[in-house]
């Protein structure tokens, strides 16, 4: 056993439906046979009551955005766990809430994205353009969709990347298909991509990619078909077989990522953020073979990724010794080898700014938030039945 995690207190906090889904009670286990002691958080009673604590794990996605919806309950839940974050700045936050809100936003995380692949400066990277769309289908709607580069058909998601509504999305064909579309929605250019999805299940400085079904093929440019109105969850399930999921018309470059391009992806992110767990939806332009970044998550389910537990508790492991005294020289800060929302400060991605972890921890629950954004949580695209 590993003498330095002979003690060690881990906290977590997960929904009923998340515990079950990943069975974490079986981590929770494991990480005890090492010496570590693992404590299920009760929000509804006071943190210092049950710490101290030298890591806390979570997925407070559902009460961060209760409480921007004004919540009473979940703006007293969250403000609890922010509360004890901001007395207790030693404590390693896997993840920073600051970080979380970026990901539930995907006008942020796309723009994080875009400003990671200038600085990469790796032709095999393009992630599509995309816009939020805040108002009805209108001539200077058309005109800024043409400036920023976007063409027909484009996917419309919820700006909010989180919960059951983030997974209704459609298809768009034509300026004609808009006007079924509600907004408030962030619009982002479809690419052809043989129907295969990529998903990248990130642990740290550890990941594994998933092949998961994805949206067939369609002719590039504006179409007189109606929108198609999916749900993203269903259609990319493992064991997906649809229409919409068809290779019959797969052409050009099919091949999965390259693994340096990935690597450098999830770096890039972690160090950005400060986030360690997250996924990475991942397509294969199938004209370039470039790669695109069409979604970020945050805390995802981790299915199909059999090394999680694993990776997990070697992450834990890492930044629980890189945050010993005993392991650095006196006077010297220790690094972890994976940020974390710990006290340290982040790594700057190169050309990039970034953000340290206090400063992470600290801006979190009382942070503003627009109230477009609020708007965003509880609206969806309207749900239709899509004809092929």
């Amino acid at each position: 056993m590993q003498t330095f995690l002979r003690g060690r207190r881990v906290g977590y906090w997960l929904s009923e439906k998340k515990m079950k889904k990943l069975n974490f009670q079986a981590f929770a286990e494991l990480c005890r046979k090492r010496g570590i002691e693992v404590v299920q958080l009760d929000l509804s009673q006071p943190l210092e009551d049950q710490g101290p604590l030298d890591l806390i794990i979570h997925k407070l996605t559902d009460l961060i955005l209760e409480a921007d919806q004004n919540d009473s309950q979940a703006v007293r839940l969250v403000q609890r766990v922010q509360d004890y974050i901001d007395a207790h700045p030693e404590t390693i936050i896997l993840d920073p809430l600051p970080a979380i809100r970026t990901l539930l936003d995907r006008c942020k995380s796309y723009q994080l994205v875009h400003r990671i692949e200038k600085c990469m400066k790796d032709e095999r990277i393009c992630s599509p353009p995309f816009m939020v769309l805040n108002t009805e289908c209108n001539p200077d709607v058309l005109e800024q969709i043409k400036l920023q580069g976007l063409t027909f058909p484009f996917i419309c998601k919820t700006r909010v990347a989180h919960g059951t509504n983030s997974h209704e999305m459609a298809i768009v064909f034509s300026e004609e298909d808009l006007k079924d579309v509600k907004p408030p929605c962030v619009i982002q250019s479809f690419i052809n991509h043989n129907a295969v999805l990529y998903k990248v299940f990130v642990v740290g400085e550890s990941y594994s990619v998933v092949e998961r079904p994805s949206l067939k093929n369609f002719p590039s440019g504006p179409a007189e078909r109606k929108a198609i109105f999916f749900n993203s969850h269903n259609v990319s399930k493992p064991e997906s077989s649809s229409d919409l999921t068809s290779r019959e018309n797969v052409e050009g470059v099919s091949h999965p990522p390259c693994d340096d391009v990935i690597r450098e992806l999830s770096r890039s992110l972690r160090q950005a953020l400060g986030v360690s767990l997250f996924g990475i939806d991942v397509i294969i332009n199938n004209q370039t073979g470039q790669h695109a970044v069409i979604d970020i998550n945050a805390f995802p389910g981790y299915e199909g990724a059999p090394e999680f537990f694993n990776d997990l508790l070697s992450h834990i492991s890492a930044v629980l010794q890189s945050h010993n005294p005993d392991c650095a020289p006196t006077g010297e800060q220790p690094k972890a080898p994976a940020v974390s929302g710990g006290g340290g400060a982040s790594p700057q991605v190169p050309g990039c700014s970034s953000i340290r972890g206090k400063e992470l921890q600290r801006l979190g629950c009382n942070s503003a938030v627009s109230p477009n954004f609020q708007q965003h949580c509880v609206s969806t695209i309207a749900t239709k039945a899509s004809s092929q």
